[in-house]
């Protein structure tokens, strides 16, 4: 029974802060429809709500007062050895807005950029060293995101931009006191108390953006780093007996855990890129992302506990044996190397009007995966990533009256292929083994912009 006890404290201090959505989901889905079907080539190119990830300077460049709301859900197929991870997918609404206007004579924008999950708020979730998982993929992409940013034309060739974006960490408690039955499991009665909060974790992100002339752009963009931590605690105190509440106490029992580590990681990035108007109508991007993985912290919780259960005064009954503080296992450091991530995008109009225009818009990234082959003890688990993306838009000029702005309407579909290929240990008496690993992720979804 104290085992049992013990065993389900530690787990419920584990896991039980899972109120409702890992790092950043942008990151990996792109951020609207007409970047993420352009291969996330924005840094040059952004002008509208999306300018308050890719680039904040572009929001400068707004020509008036904007609202978007989208919606996208990505689809997991993830698999070892044949059989599938049951990767999460991760769905949501996106949007944002842009409000420009001028101080003293300058072009000035105040932007909003917001992701929420439609099925959890925030997710967390803490597992062995040694078991197997999707590392960049299984829990890093369920979170809250919110950016503000404010940007300001300095020169007609220059517009700078910055801000700060949120993400949510996790703090938790459990308590559970009582009597705890040694023979007679069901006859403990035990109360417990459970306490989570989401704290805001912030963190900068600046950019500017050059236009040489009227078919050239430059752009640039810096984002912090950010860890999001989980402590977690678990206390449980009470008594210990055989038989109904009211039969002689043979002794008391403390134990409390206390658990610390990061839920998710996501290192700083650089991203140079630029924007090209060959000929009318066709617009090229081309982006490259510096990502810091490099820094990356072990997602590995590191635990402390304490146990005090003194023995009885005539001595343990027969068949009980108390349980002692297990020894700490030694965390491994997860090493991954520096990333360059190429991206590209192109964008034709295909139809031109006086009152509306068609896009038809392709991209296509790739990241080697940062993480060092799985040789030993740990399973994090990881592939190289190519990124295929394709996407349409209308944009319609004053469509109702009372509307004297545009509406545009866009879609993406987003296809993540990440080959299959073997992982094989070094030690061949290994618990887990060599193992296959691969899979698809599939991402649609679609984004309304309304100027007015």
């Amino acid at each position: 029974m104290i085992r049992r006890a013990l065993f389900a404290s530690s787990v419920l201090a584990a896991v039980f802060a899972a109120p409702a959505a890992r790092a950043n989901p942008l990151d990996t889905f792109g951020f609207g429809s007409r970047g993420t079907a352009m291969g996330d080539a924005q840094v040059a190119d952004a002008t509208d709500f999306s300018a308050n990830y890719y680039n904040p300077a572009g929001l400068a460049l707004a020509k008036r007062f904007e609202i978007a709301i989208g919606y996208f859900r990505a689809t997991s197929d993830l698999e070892m050895n044949g059989k599938s991870n049951n990767v999460d997918p991760v769905a949501g609404l996106v949007g944002g807005i842009v409000l420009p206007g001028k101080i003293l004579g300058v072009p000035v924008a105040f932007g909003l950029g917001l992701h929420v999950p439609d099925d959890r708020l925030s997710r967390v979730r803490d597992l062995p060293q040694t078991q197997p998982r999707w590392e960049l993929y299984d829990n890093r992409n369920q979170r809250v995101y919110l950016a503000a940013n404010l940007a300001l034309q300095i020169f007609p060739w220059l517009t700078i931009g910055g801000g700060l974006s949120f993400m949510a960490a996790t703090e938790g408690t459990l308590d559970i006191s009582g009597q705890a039955d040694l023979i007679d499991v069901y006859a403990s009665e035990l109360r417990h108390e459970v306490d989570a909060d989401l704290t805001a974790i912030r963190y900068p992100q600046f950019g500017a953006r050059f236009d040489l002339s009227k078919r050239v752009a430059l752009g640039v963009a810096y984002r912090g780093q950010f860890a999001l931590d989980l402590d977690l605690s678990a206390q449980l105190y009470g008594a210990l007996g055989v038989g109904p509440a009211s039969t002689t106490q043979l002794t008391t029992a403390y134990y409390a855990l206390q658990t610390a580590s990061v839920d998710a990681y996501l290192p700083q990035q650089v991203v140079v890129g630029g924007s090209f108007l060959p000929i009318d109508r066709l617009r090229v991007n081309c982006d490259f992302t510096w990502i810091n993985w490099s820094a990356y912290v072990t997602p590995v919780a590191n635990l402390d506990v304490t146990l005090n259960i003194p023995p009885p005064a005539g001595g343990w009954p027969a068949g009980i044996t108390p349980p002692t503080v297990p020894a700490k296992t030694p965390i491994i450091p997860l090493v991954m190397s520096d990333r360059i991530v190429p991206h590209v995008g192109v964008e034709w109009e295909a139809i031109k009007k006086p009152r509306y225009s068609t896009f038809l818009r392709a991209g296509y990234s790739f990241q080697k995966s940062p993480i060092a082959p799985q040789t030993g003890e740990t399973n994090y688990v990881d592939r190289d990533r190519h990124t295929i993306a394709i996407g349409a838009g209308i944009t319609i000029d004053k469509p109702i009256s009372i509307l004297p702005g545009n509406v545009r309407f866009d879609v993406h579909a987003q296809f993540d292929v990440l080959p299959t290929s073997v992982t094989e240990k070094s030690d061949p008496a290994d618990l887990v083994g060599d193992y296959t690993a691969g899979g698809f992720i599939w991402n649609l979804g679609a984004t309304m912009v309304v100027g007015f």
